[in-house]
């Protein structure tokens, strides 16, 4: 019989809050943390989420004594430190991360290489801190990142190698991100707008989740989701563009809700990926169809949080179980039209709704794309 693997606690940083309630309730109330901001000098200001670095700083000190790291780092730290206050690691505990670009910005201006600028220091750093007895566990294959975290865990727990996990994900908005998206002509001119008719590009944002994970339920766990099917495929379609007919990605959930053994009829909500690029969204559109699961509810999150790179998977997870907890659906924000060849039922408004299963996917560049199906117990 396969082990049932469960995430049983989680915790988010952002700049809508520094914990999930604080986020929750900025979510029922419409609030974005996208805004204008100066990232690159001489150049006009652009809509991202950025979380505000001098509230951060307080917030980090007020926890901790040892000043000694990065931005991101502080980040991920603080959204670790509740997890680790509340579950035991012992020599049977994983310690995943999931970033895409890491310490990137420590690059800046330097003629040698920074040593915690490589993504497997930075885990050992964060791991060295909390005292994990294992190594560390790097996941890093673009904006999938976050959601094949939460898979990777279950099926090392599942192997029997670990009994239980902690999944950190987090990315920070630098120079170079917003360079790179630039070359892309990908950039939004305004607040995105995922799906609808007038969508023109993403937000960058950034932000640090962290899950729990276990095999061992009890009872002092105050909600569980099964993790009950995960998937990761990737199409080759392009070094950044998505497959036009959503194969990749149709593919993942087939896969996911095989495993879950679940029906198109029985997911209840899809936490998509949603980025407001002209092509992401119709992939998706067409996939989701493929896959006859055009009439469940569903939402992006990227109008509040932006595009967060390798956190957005894991942080889109945490929102989307808070949902089915407070049995409430947070609407897609700034969708009037359908901007797609093929129809969503996309949520327009906080409404209530009983959550069981949950549908979470993620593409990225390099054709990759994951699904994970959760299971409220």
């Amino acid at each position: 019989m396969t082990k049932e693997i469960y995430i049983t606690d989680y915790n988010c940083v952002t700049p809508l809050g520094f914990d999930v309630p604080s986020n929750w309730k900025a979510l029922l109330e419409g609030k974005s943390g996208v805004a204008l901001h100066q990232i690159i000098k001489n150049q006009e200001p652009f809509y991202a989420s950025k979380i505000d670095s001098e509230k951060l700083t307080k917030e980090f000190e007020k926890n901790f004594d040892n000043q000694d790291f990065t931005r991101l780092e502080k980040m991920l730290l603080l959204s670790l430190k509740p997890l680790v206050e509340r579950h035991n690691i012992t020599e049977e505990t994983a310690f995943i991360l999931s970033t895409t670009k890491g310490n990137i910005s420590l690059l800046k201006n330097q003629e040698t290489l920074p040593e915690d600028v490589f993504l497997s220091k930075m885990a050992q750093k964060m791991a060295d801190f909390f005292g994990f007895k294992t190594k560390p566990i790097v996941v890093s294959n673009a904006c999938v990142s976050g959601v094949m975290a939460i898979a990777v865990a279950k099926n090392m727990i599942q192997s029997g190698k670990y009994k239980n996990a902690f999944v950190a994900a987090g990315d920070e908005i630098s120079e170079f991100v917003i360079s790179g998206f630039n070359s892309f002509q990908a950039i939004g001119t305004e607040i995105c707008k995922p799906y609808d008719k007038n969508r023109n590009g993403i937000n960058i944002g950034e932000a640090a989740a962290a899950v729990y994970i276990t095999s061992e339920l009890n009872k002092t766990e105050k909600f569980s989701f099964k993790i009950s099917g995960d998937s990761a495929i990737n199409d080759a379609n392009h070094i950044s563009g998505p497959s036009r007919t959503g194969d990749g990605l149709f593919a993942s959930i087939q896969n996911a809700m095989k495993e879950a053994r679940v029906s198109a009829e029985q997911i209840d909500f899809i936490s998509a990926h949603g980025t407001a690029t002209i092509y992401n969204d119709e992939m998706e559109a067409i996939a989701f169809n493929r896959m006859d699961l055009q009439n469940v509810p569903l939402n992006s999150l990227k109008a509040y949080y932006g595009h967060c790179l390798g956190a957005s998977g894991l942080l889109e997870s945490i929102i989307s179980m808070e949902s089915a907890l407070n049995n409430t659906l947070i609407p897609s924000k700034n969708f009037n039209e359908t901007g797609t060849s093929q129809s969503l039922n996309i949520i327009k408004e906080n409404q209530t709704a009983e959550i069981k299963y949950i549908l979470k996917t993620a593409s990225g560049f390099g054709g990759c794309n994951a699904a994970i199906v959760l299971e409220k117990s």
